[in-house]
Parts: structure tokens; sequence; C-alpha cells
């Protein structure tokens, strides 16, 4: 992370989280790096056996409440590798656990809009392995996106086209995170995740 904790976070969060951040960073001593937006997922947790690297990667285009509750996602991922290694479901009960945890201390109105608390505090009663997983949290952290003509490839509905990477597609199917789609001019179908970028 180049520059200094309290300037790069800064940029990305809620003023109020800024400290609570750089604590994390500084404790855990984790790589952090800041990625262009990518389609299939908001951030990641990897651990290299070799290098015994620990690496949060967060896309740069998310919103600062969707940034902070993304990056916090992740640091719950590398405490909860730290206690248990790979003998745990990545988003099991430890994980749930470590996540509520790690998100007590930012959980007030200082930091979020009450819409944004409110639906947080209601998606941990029971966390999904993703916001993008809890439709009301998503939709919640959407509205504070700028102003933007893509939607989420979740707001399509079946049987509808839409444009994606300069392609035109038909949604056909969804599965789970991600659907099934056709693109019309080969009548190929791809797995496309469900909060890629798409227009209608």
């Amino acid at each position: 992370m180049k520059g200094s904790c309290e300037d790069i976070f800064g940029k990305f969060v809620p003023p109020a989280a800024v400290s609570y951040c750089c604590k994390l960073y500084n404790y855990f001593g984790f790589e952090f790096k800041i990625k262009k937006s990518r389609q299939t997922k908001l951030g990641d947790f990897r651990f290299n056996a070799q290098t015994k690297k620990y690496t949060i990667t967060i896309n740069n285009d998310l919103n600062p409440y969707a940034f902070l509750v993304t990056y916090i996602h992740e640091v719950a991922h590398h405490v909860t590798y730290i206690e248990n290694g790979r003998k745990v479901n990545p988003h099991g009960s430890e994980w749930k656990l470590n996540y509520k945890k790690a998100m007590q201390p930012v959980l007030n109105e200082q930091v979020f809009p009450p819409k944004i608390l409110l639906a947080l505090q209601n998606y941990f009663k029971n966390p999904k392995a993703s916001s993008c997983s809890d439709p009301v949290l998503y939709n919640v952290l959407r509205e504070f996106d700028g102003p933007t003509d893509s939607i989420p490839l979740s707001k399509v509905n079946i049987g509808e086209v839409f444009t994606f990477k300069e392609k035109t597609y038909r949604k056909l199917e969804k599965r789970r995170t991600r659907s099934v789609c056709m693109e019309m001019s080969s009548g190929r179908k791809y797995l496309i995740a469900e909060i890629a970028s798409v227009s209608k």
C-alpha cells in the first residue's frame, strides 16, 4: 500500500471509519491492494503458502459504504484463516462470528446512513457469503453509487436482453450468484455474475 494508511482509506471509506480500518490493517499486517473493477467479485482474501503472505484486495469503484462492508468482510476471512486454516467452511459459522465482531465498532450512524445501518443490522442476523447475496442490503448499498447508466445483472429479468462488454445477451436462467446468458450473435451460453454491471 503506497502512501499513509489514513490517506489511502480516507479516499475510500466514510471518514468516521478511517481510523478503525487502519487499526485492522496495522494489527493484522496483511498486504492491502486496491484493484480495478472486477466483474466477478468486489474483493478477496488470499494466503500464499510459498511466501507466507496474506493479501486483501478491494475494487476501486465501490462507494464508501460498500467498500467498508467489503473490506471488513475480507478481514473476517483473514481472522478466520489465522484461527482455523483451511479446516472450516470459508463462509461458515466461524467466519460469520468474526464478521459480526469486526463490524461492531462501525455499526453506528456516525459511519452509515440510517437506511444502510438498518439493512446491515438485518443482514448480520445471518450473514451470507457476499453482501450481493442479500438483495435488500445490495440494493440499499447501490443507492449510494454515483450516477451511472449500468445496472447489476440481478436487475435484469429472465428473458430480457442486455449488453455486457460490448456484446448482446439474453438472460436465460439464474443459478445462485450467476446467471446463464446466451450471446445473441453466436448462440453460445455463458455464466455471468449477478453483480456484473450491464446495460439494458
